[in-house]
Formats: C-alpha cells, structure tokens, sequence
C-alpha cells in the first residue's frame, strides 16, 4: 500500500534561497495532515513540488506511488489543489468554469458531481453568473470547487480560507470532513492555528525549508506544559510557588502546571500561607503555543 504523499530527501533552491531543504514526509492514505509554518517557510513551494508546477532539485516525490516529475499525468490526476491565489478566467460562469475543469481530467456527463459541490460550497445561485463579477469569497468558493470537481483521493487546500467569511469557513470544513471520512486524504496548509488543531490527525512544523517538528496532534500538545492555571488571590504568591509563575497582574497569577494533579500541591501551599483563592481558571496548551515554542527554539 502506497503512502497518500511520500516526499524523500527533496530540496529545492531559487538562486542564494533554500526554499526547500532535504525535507522527508510522509502522509498515509485517509489522513488529514496540517502543514505549518512562518510566511516563507517553504510550505507553498513544497504544494507547488508536489502538482508538478516546480521541478525538485534533487529528491523525489510521489503522490499514491506515482512520481510527480516521471509519471507527471498519473500523479496529476490523483491531487486536488487549492492555491492561495485567486486564479481565475473572467470569461467563463461558475459552471461553465467548473465543466471546463472536468474536461482537463478527460471527465463528460460531470453536471451530477458538479452540482452537489456546488451545492456544499453555496454556489447554487452563482451557477450562471460570471467570474468577474464574483466577490473574493465566492471566487475562493469557485478554486475550492475546482480542485474538487475530479474527485481526487488527494486533496491539498493552501491557505483555503484566507480572506473568507465565517459562514464559508464552516461550510468548506464540513465538506472538506466529510470527504476525508470517505478516504479521501487531506493536506492543509494554514495560519489559522485552531483550524489545524481542531481538524488535523498530525502535524509538520516547516522553518526555512526544514520540518522542525512532526508528530501527532495529542504528542505535540503534551510536548509543551501540561496545563496552566490562572489563580487571583486574596495575598501575594508564597515563594515556594514563583518558580512555576509564567506571569503576574495585579492580584493574578498565571502558574505553569506539570499535570493537573500537581494543582492540589497548589492549593495545599496556599491554605498553609492562609491565602484565599478569589477566581480560578485551568487552561490547556494549544497548538499555537507549541508554534511559538518549537519554532522559536530553531
């Protein structure tokens, strides 16, 4: 059983810029995969490897074991591409956009398929009206479509709602899940943080061309502090307690816990210092304090 996307020791340089430097992945079929990372990490030019719009350097590439450069209309095939970009042909409507599509990928008699993504994306009263005169959002609905209209087991979205409403965004993801609980696999790129962490099963960390961290979503979350807990007290914080202060306003506090179970020592060191505990609040790590932290170290 071949891997979804299977990338070896691929690199790739536009002139003094490692874009892309000797990065392994690999993502199995019926994943949903979450590629992050700062602004010119390399994320977009790795997508643009994996559809065949840049060539590697040296490595390889294969979508569902079909070399992206040898077995280049094999691989195409397979992969479903939303770019960041808003790319479209001002001649055509939103059907005839997406029948078009259908005929790149050799697909007639596709009005069935085409309706019903139509339909989960809420275009069906913009079937008939011209791409120019789409706002962004419905122009981002349309490339979402289009990359859909083949059904591929591969779906790759980059950056698909920068820019959208809320009602599209939520729209799109019921989608978007429902196809992966199909099979189909899904690569996300994105800096919506909270989307990754609510939908993606793993996670790879880019920096400059490198993966700095791959792992689970659960794994990566417990990498960081187990949990914080935000105390307001009736007096200042016993000193056997500063060392696990983050930081202070006022009459807060905001301790870093090692597991919840350690909140009871907490509480205990504070009974026998005869403080009362006014307000308190647990929170968990999210992914995002995970970003800072891993990508801040490399």
């Amino acid at each position: 059983m071949f891997p979804a996307v299977d990338v070896r020791q691929v690199c790739k340089r536009f002139g003094s810029l490692q874009a892309v430097d000797n990065v392994d992945l690999r993502i199995e079929a019926g994943e949903f995969f979450g590629l992050i990372g700062p602004n010119g990490a390399g994320k977009t030019t790795l997508i643009n490897l994996l559809s065949g719009l840049a060539r590697p350097d040296t490595g390889q590439l294969s979508i569902l074991g079909h070399d992206v450069v040898t077995q280049y209309r094999d691989s195409r095939r397979l992969l479903g591409v939303v770019p960041q970009e808003l790319v479209f042909d001002p001649f055509f409507t939103v059907r005839e956009t997406l029948r078009l599509q259908s005929g790149y990928f050799g697909l007639r008699h596709n009005d069935a398929w085409i309706d019903e993504v139509m339909h989960h994306l809420d275009l069906d009263d913009k079937a008939d009206t011209n791409m120019r005169r789409l706002s962004g959002g419905m122009k981002r609905r349309v490339l979402v479509a289009q990359a859909l209209v083949h059904k591929p087991p591969v779906i790759v979205l980059d950056e698909p709602t920068a820019g959208v409403d809320v009602e599209l965004r939520q729209a799109l993801w019921r989608f978007i899940q429902r196809l992966n609980r199909e099979g189909h696999t899904v690569l996300l790129t994105t800096h919506y943080l909270e989307e990754a962490e609510a939908l993606c099963n793993r996670v790879a960390m880019l920096k400059r061309g490198k993966i700095v961290a791959l792992d689970s979503m659960k794994n990566l979350l417990k990498s960081v502090v187990a949990c914080r807990v935000l105390l307001r007290l009736s007096g200042d914080l016993p000193a056997v307690l500063l060392p696990q202060m983050i930081e202070r306003a006022d009459e807060s506090y905001l301790l870093a816990l090692s597991s919840f179970s350690a909140l009871e020592t907490v509480l205990a060191l504070l009974r026998e210092a005869n403080i009362t505990v006014l307000e308190m609040d647990l929170q968990q790590p999210d992914l995002e304090e995970v970003f800072l932290q891993v990508v801040g170290k490399s």
